[in-house]
């Protein structure tokens, strides 16, 4: 039984939660929580699980620590407060403590694109306490980089690997997210954090490296980044805020690797505030709300769509639990893992092993 201490209750956390107590072979130990509100209070009411669990969120990070975990579960919102939830992975670290985290997206895949001196803390870290670090999720993470990988296994020659997130995000609840990074609702010409240099790659682009090294390719630096804006044609009520007709209504970018100037490696999203929104751009085969696309050009041509939703048939809701199922059931493998920053390319097979209802 390996012993689990989750960081967060939120959007993701509390899936996280639910999906830690439905794996056998792992133990809830403790669960972090920021707001002092929650502090105390049961774990199974924060994560809506429908009666109390008899453990308790705690705001006290060294307590949590002190409990010796042999795994982290980070779902804390990281986008806001890049550098400080860094800071805060690398300690878990130096405590010889493993961590699976959804963010920050940057650390998906090796690179220095936050300085030098992260990789190299998190690995002198990780060979002195022999703990491990894996940042995965739905997207960034299994969807636009394992899949990918995954298509091209069937290949005789590969001329591009074009990986999509298509999505309406009328229903997604993270107002910062959406408001502050991305811009919606607000002027097209407001300089939101997503659309200044360099911040696409410094996202998007360990995707785009991983899927490069699992092809064995040396790209181009940097990574070519594209995107284009749309106004909202209609005034739409979203979850996270109101989005005013000339407003910032969809978006669709690109971040691409190429190799001697040759497109090789695409990682492309087309988001929209509501599903009528820019109906020219990409769209999922079934009319859905959203997908996951992936085209491998070459011999033969490839192509696979992927949608999820949730019981009730919001997709946003199960982009949540995809996220946090996808850094619960990798705990055990990342565990056993080689210490330092460990990608999806050192990891075994992560399955939903001991999750079929009513299995022993």
């Amino acid at each position: 039984m390996l012993r689990v201490v989750e960081w967060s209750t939120g959007t993701v956390g509390r899936h996280a939660i639910a999906g830690i107590l439905a794996r056998p072979e792992l133990e809830l130990v403790g669960v972090y929580v920021s707001n002092p509100a929650k502090d105390g209070v049961d774990v199974g009411e924060l994560a809506e699980l429908g009666g109390e669990i008899g453990l308790k969120a705690t705001t006290d990070k060294q307590a949590l620590i002190d409990l010796k975990p042999d795994c982290i579960v980070h779902t804390a919102m990281t986008d806001d407060r890049l550098f400080h939830a860094v800071e805060d992975l690398i300690s878990f670290l130096e405590a010889g403590i493993n961590v699976v985290s959804s963010g920050p997206v940057v650390l998906l895949f090796h690179g220095d694109a936050l300085g030098p001196d992260i990789p190299a803390r998190i690995e002198a870290a990780g060979e002195r306490t022999g703990a491990s670090l894996h940042v995965t999720g739905i997207d960034p993470g299994w969807a636009n980089a394992e899949l990918p990988l995954a298509l091209t296994g069937l290949s005789q020659r590969i001329d591009l690997v074009h990986c999509w997130e298509i999505a309406d995000y009328s229903t997604y609840y993270q107002p910062v997210v959406m408001q502050d990074i991305f811009g919606f609702g607000k002027p097209l010409d407001e300089p939101a954090l997503m659309w200044q240099p360099g911040v696409l790659s410094t996202a998007w682009g360990a995707v785009v490296r991983q899927i490069a090294a699992g092809l064995d390719l040396t790209l181009d630096e940097p990574l070519v980044e594209a995107f284009e804006k749309a106004p909202a044609e209609f005034d739409v009520d979203s979850y996270s805020g109101p989005v005013p007709a000339g407003t910032l209504g969809a978006v669709r970018f690109s971040v691409t690797g190429t190799v001697d100037g040759t497109p090789r490696v695409i990682l492309e999203h087309v988001t929209r505030t509501h599903v009528d929104q820019r109906p020219d751009w990409p769209q999922p085969i079934d009319g859905s709300g959203g997908c996951y696309r992936v085209e491998v050009k070459g011999e033969p041509q490839l192509s696979i769509e992927f949608r999820h939703e949730g019981e009730h048939g919001d997709h946003n809701v199960s982009g949540m639990i995809t996220t946090a199922m996808r850094v619960v059931n990798a705990v055990e493998a990342v565990v056993a893992a080689e210490p330092g920053l460990a990608t999806s390319l050192d990891l075994p097979l992560v399955t939903g092993r001991g999750l079929v209802t009513g299995g022993s």
